[in-house]
């Protein structure tokens, strides 16, 4: 018989017919029951095994992670806990499990532990809850673009610019390490190279989706991206997944609409679709705030914080304004920030982001109109304002409780001229970004997008305090394991 899937059989609940389940042992008790997992929900499944009527040996075999199959009727459970169980009149056991080898033990484990042994941890009901939360998300992010028109774009994972300017990249080549050929200025000869110039893994797909966006109307792209950054921190990876739509004949207010409706799409998407788990998600991160102190325990339960972006229109404020809530606030003035806000230019911190969001506005902020010299060369230069001390630029960062930027994104600057005075100023070469130039040449045109860091949106909605928890191998400094 063909196997059936336990999250289809809790669905229909075909009562008194014949199935066959497969999956993992979760726990067995009285030599009887069987709870029993295959992933496809946070459910288990209770087989009852008729145990005078079965081998000894094999019954000793039903260990907690065996990998076993049962078939047997599906009847109405006499227990509690469960409203069917199968019957079972055969088991297979797939793969054994040793309980003095095995890892992973049928208690609480700290995330710490699971994160020494990231290889099992698909098998704890924690991780198995985040990632699939993860793959609704990721459904939820194309289905939300697919319904709007947009086209799925593809942009290079190696690549021979640095959309941030930044320069924090990984280099790919193939010339050896040991002996490395240099040109007769001392410096490396890329011309004996795979691709004949120096290449990266890249940082962000935008700049080749805007390409696509000045043809193609709405583009978006959904892919992996890299940062040499030697951050040992709970919010950041050297290789995450990023969400980057780009739109056409669009300016600030279009790009913020966007966010915002993408954010509260892929959450409520999450919300109605995946309540087993967030129950799951839920309980851990109310277990994990009851041992931390009063003072730093979230306000919000995991599904209150999902409501919270759901049910909330942003709030939409300046820099500028943004600046002078936090320099009048009583953290600044009592000296609570760890970054104190002295005045205009200042790049804010998340504990600023984090006091805008849950105590002041006790909403999802969208800051914009932020100074030119703390964000990126393409992004588009306002006109003067009265009252802003510095020149700004079209951008926009999103803010969420408990997290901080969850996106960031701007109108591009569309102006040839403009934006190569801008290029010049910041020691980007014309040359390497001579086709980026081109789109403003030829039939340019008002454009926007964003950035959305895949992992960021996971940690929300899951409540995962650690961004290394949220993919399934992460790399961070000193470390890529699998």
């Amino acid at each position: 018989m063909k196997r059936t899937k336990i999250a289809e059989i809790l669905r229909t609940e075909p009562i008194d017919t014949e199935v066959v389940v497969k999956g993992w042992v979760k726990a067995f008790r009285n030599n009887q029951f069987i709870a029993l997992n295959d992933g496809s929900c946070a459910a288990n499944l209770q087989v009852v095994v008729d145990f005078e009527n079965t081998d000894p040996a094999l019954i000793d075999r039903l260990k907690y992670g065996a990998a076993i199959g049962a078939r047997g009727q599906l009847i109405e459970s006499q227990g509690k806990g469960q409203r069917v169980e199968v019957k079972a009149a055969e088991l297979t056991i797939y793969g054994d499990c040793n309980p003095e080898e095995f890892p992973l033990q049928p208690k609480r484990q700290t995330l710490e532990f699971l994160r020494e042994h990231a290889h099992l941890r698909f098998r704890t009901s924690t991780f198995a809850a985040v990632f699939r939360v993860r793959h609704a998300l990721a459904f939820a992010i194309h289905k939300f673009f697919h319904e709007r028109g947009f086209y799925y774009m593809h942009t290079p994972i190696i690549t021979g610019s640095d959309a941030e300017g930044a320069g924090e990249m990984f280099s790919v080549t193939t010339l050896p390490l040991n002996k490395v050929p240099m040109d007769e200025n001392g410096a490396v000869d890329f011309s004996q190279d795979f691709f004949e110039r120096a290449t990266n893994l890249t940082v962000s797909g935008q700049l080749e989706a805007e390409l696509g966006a000045l043809a193609l109307g709405e583009v978006y792209t959904f892919g992996p991206t890299f940062r040499a950054e030697n951050s040992n921190t709970t919010r950041h990876l050297a290789e995450f997944w990023m969400i980057e739509p780009e739109i056409a004949f669009a300016d600030l207010h279009d790009n913020m609409d966007l966010a915002e409706a993408m954010l509260q799409y892929v959450t409520n998407f999450a919300l109605e679709h995946c309540k087993d788990d967030l129950a799951i998600l839920e309980e851990r991160l109310l277990n994990e705030e009851k041992t931390k102190p009063q003072h730093e325990r979230s306000e919000m339960s995991l599904t209150e914080k999902l409501r919270f972006v759901v049910e909330n229109n942003f709030e939409r404020l300046t820099y500028t304004e943004a600046i002078d809530i936090l320099k009048n606030s009583n953290p600044n003035k009592k000296g609570k920030f760890q970054y104190p806000i002295e005045g205009w230019g200042a790049d804010l911190q998340s504990e600023h982001e984090r006091y805008l969001v849950e105590k002041h506005f006790k909403k999802p902020v969208i800051l914009t109109n932020y100074p030119a010299a703390i964000k990126a060369f393409y992004m588009r230069l306002d006109d003067p304002k009265e009252g802003v001390p510095g020149p700004t630029v079209s951008a926009m960062d999103i803010l969420f409780p408990g997290i901080g930027e969850i996106v960031g994104g701007s109108q591009r600057e569309e102006r040839y001229e403009v934006l190569r005075k801008k290029m010049q100023e910041m020691d980007i070469p014309e040359t390497e970004l001579y086709w980026y130039l081109d789109t403003r040449k030829f039939g340019s045109c008002p454009h926007a997008g964003f950035g959305l860091g895949f992992e960021r949106l996971v940690q929300f909605v899951t409540g995962m305090n650690n961004i290394r928890d949220v993919i399934a191998f992460p790399r961070f400094p000193g470390n890529a394991e699998f």
